[in-house]
């Protein structure tokens, strides 16, 4: 018997857990499942109940769940061992203010980058550019605090790497684009940000990035997720740098909302044949 608590994916037995608790009624339903098939905005004491009730959850968000938000992804790096740009974190202004002799020393020159511990889309990364920059910024983050919005980071801004790769993983499926800056000096590249697509450019780096990302989710199990790589443009072979690992992520480089969860129910199928197990009732 497959479950689906995916609202866009239906199974022999359907469940919605949005807004509310799971209960003893889903853990029976999963603990009488062969296979699970959870929604990308999953809930941890969800996740954490079917893959304590059933043997095969999709997708896979042990490291989601064990390493939270943007610090917990560049301490997943760390054990890794994936290149990144040189980070250091925060848990707080209490502790910056300490290493740092009272803001005194900074770990890089200017311009660098802040990222808070939360958010998506750009809207929590920030370029540095001068003092001003960061006194005001540090003060936004002091007021954050007090709302229980913990944990930034201090990145090294890599220069000429604006363009950043999104590679996708769906079940075994990667998929990656370039997003690139409607304006060559403009920091953000994301959609939101108004970057365009770019699927074409550079394939030797797309396979690169490809490669490293296989290999990171082979040994952390991720199977859906998109990554986002640089590549620094002063080196003749640089290594793809890990910037962040988006567990929730747009569809317009996958083609749109229909052809992602095309892409997904595909995959979801693949991963239920292969245990074996029949798919048939399986579809959107």
């Amino acid at each position: 018997m497959i479950v689906s608590f995916h609202p866009c994916i239906a199974a022999d037995v359907n469940r919605l857990c949005a807004g509310r608790k799971p209960d003893a009624t889903d853990l029976a339903v999963i603990q009488s499942a062969d296979a699970v098939i959870l929604p990308q905005g999953c809930r941890q004491d969800l996740y954490e109940m079917a893959r304590n009730g059933c043997a095969h959850v999709f997708p896979n968000y042990d490291t989601r769940f064990s390493h939270p938000g943007k610090m917990g992804q560049i301490r997943l790096f760390e054990e890794q061992g994936v290149c990144f740009p040189q980070t250091v974190l925060y848990s707080d202004t209490h502790e910056f203010m300490t290493e740092s002799d009272n803001g005194r020393i900074l770990p890089f020159n200017w311009p660098f980058v802040v990222k808070l511990n939360w958010g998506g889309e750009g809207e929590t990364v920030f370029l540095t550019k001068t003092p001003d920059d960061w006194r005001n910024l540090f003060q936004a983050i002091e007021r954050y605090e007090v709302s229980g919005q913990n944990g930034f980071m201090l990145q090294q801004y890599v220069p000429g790497a604006n363009k950043t790769l999104r590679v996708v993983v769906v079940g075994q499926k990667l998929i990656s684009y370039w997003r690139i800056p409607s304006n060559p000096d403009n920091f953000y590249a994301g959609i939101a940000k108004g970057g365009r697509i770019d699927t074409t450019a550079f394939p030797e780096r797309q396979h690169q990035a490809q490669s490293a990302v296989w290999n990171l989710c082979e040994k952390t199990r991720i199977d859906l997720a998109g990554f986002d790589i640089i590549f620094a443009p002063d080196i003749n072979e640089p290594d793809p740098l890990f910037l962040e690992i988006n567990y929730f992520f747009g569809r317009q480089g996958l083609g749109g909302s229909e052809a992602y969860y095309g892409l997904l129910l595909e995959q979801v199928k693949l991963w239920i044949r292969n245990m074996g197990l029949t798919d048939e009732t399986v579809c959107l």
